[in-house]
């Protein structure tokens, strides 16, 4: 929040200087002429003074409001019986009752208040030329200088003290509801994630356990089928470390490790575990590794993932060739392998390569997906565009 004390400290001082040039101006106008004596300095420098105490800090309030009131005393005694007398301070006055009602406490509120009328009735009834006025004007006279600023000053605190009280009710229904919430969302997460262990994991292990005991039952010589239960075993491994991660997230752990998703620097597990399922894979990287966004790292490991596993599941197998190239101005991706079945490879480049050019168009990037000229080869290139470093 923005320190505003020096400025509250110099608008408290021009208010003082306000007072102290309207009051001792006034005074010097229409006031007892100085060389009435030492009285009238006395008076004059008691009003600049007082006027002066109004910048002080809040906690003097009730001592600068009770000189004032000293003040309002003291200078009929000290000019009377001088005609034609001018009220000591003014617009000191008024500032004065406000401070003490709006920043003491009761007690000391009160206190302030009692002696501002005091001071306000002696210096209508002392002075000769007001010995004979009407009491309902001075009434009306204390009313205006002494009471009305004091209950302004305390109706403000009050008000003040209103607004921060609903400003806090508010803010903490809105940090109550924020935290229901988050109780309701990680309620549900917890939910999910206890669904997808029930109903899917269990599933997709059995899958993998029934693919690898059907490949180790098969009888020498059946080197497709062998291929593709390894296919199955290394797929359903994938799957059941991707849904553990997902059931990472989806429990909100905090530990990093479980929340991070899989990027480009997995790349070489997942080679490893297509090389376990039979199809043989070839990296190669140029440029130097450079940081890129956690989307695209992300989006370039399930593209790769995807083309991985049409390469498993509709190449003939042999060798899979993944360049992947650090640009100035992009990152690029190529996976080329040789196709098994041309028909096959179409029906799965229908469904799998859409959701590749999706990923692709969310990030701003290119994708070039297809048979090469030589009809037996299909490539997926994909690029997204990096900021020049």
């Amino acid at each position: 929040m923005r320190d505003i004390s020096g400025s509250l400290a110099r608008q408290a001082w021009a208010v003082a200087a306000v007072c102290l040039v309207a009051d001792a101006g006034l005074f010097l106008i229409a006031g007892p002429p100085l060389s009435l004596g030492w009285q009238a300095w006395v008076v004059l420098l008691g009003g600049i003074l007082a006027n002066i105490a109004l910048a002080g800090p809040s906690r003097y309030s009730g001592w600068v409001s009770a000189a004032h009131g000293a003040l309002l005393t003291a200078a009929p005694l000290l000019l009377y019986p001088y005609d034609h007398y001018l009220q000591a301070t003014n617009a000191g006055v008024l500032i004065a009752g406000y401070r003490a009602g709006a920043w003491l406490s009761t007690k000391p509120a009160l206190a302030a208040l009692t002696a501002m009328l005091a001071g306000l009735v002696a210096c209508n009834v002392i002075p000769v030329d007001r010995a004979d006025r009407d009491w309902r004007l001075l009434l009306i006279d204390v009313g205006v200088s002494g009471l009305l600023p004091w209950m302004v000053g305390r109706y403000t605190t009050a008000r003040r003290a209103y607004i921060a009280d609903l400003q806090r009710a508010e803010e903490q229904r809105r940090q109550h509801e924020a935290e229901a919430v988050r109780r309701a969302v990680a309620e549900e997460r917890t939910t999910i994630a206890r669904d997808l262990h029930d109903v899917i994991s269990h599933h997709v292990s059995a899958i993998g356990v029934h693919a690898g005991a059907a490949r180790l039952g098969l009888p020498a010589g059946e080197p497709a089928v062998r291929r593709s239960l390894s296919a199955v075993e290394s797929s359903s491994r994938a799957a059941m470390a991707d849904l553990r991660r997902l059931l990472d997230l989806l429990h909100g752990k905090e530990n990093g490790d479980a929340q991070r998703q899989p990027g480009l620097d997995n790349l070489d597990d997942l080679l490893d575990n297509l090389r376990t399922a039979g199809l043989p894979a070839r990296l190669t990287s140029h440029g130097g590794p450079r940081e890129l966004p956690g989307s695209v790292d992300i989006a370039l490991y399930r593209i790769a993932q995807e083309a991985l596993t049409n390469a498993l599941r509709h190449g003939s197998g042999g060798i899979v060739e993944i360049d992947l190239a650090y640009r100035q101005t992009e990152v690029v991706l190529t996976i080329t392998n040789e196709i098994g079945h041309a028909n096959a490879a179409a029906e799965s480049t229908k469904r799998g390569l859409a959701g590749i050019r999706q990923r692709v168009a969310l990030f701003g990037g290119q994708a070039e997906c297809g048979p090469l000229d030589d009809g037996r080869s299909w490539r997926v290139r994909v690029g997204f565009p990096l900021e020049a470093q």
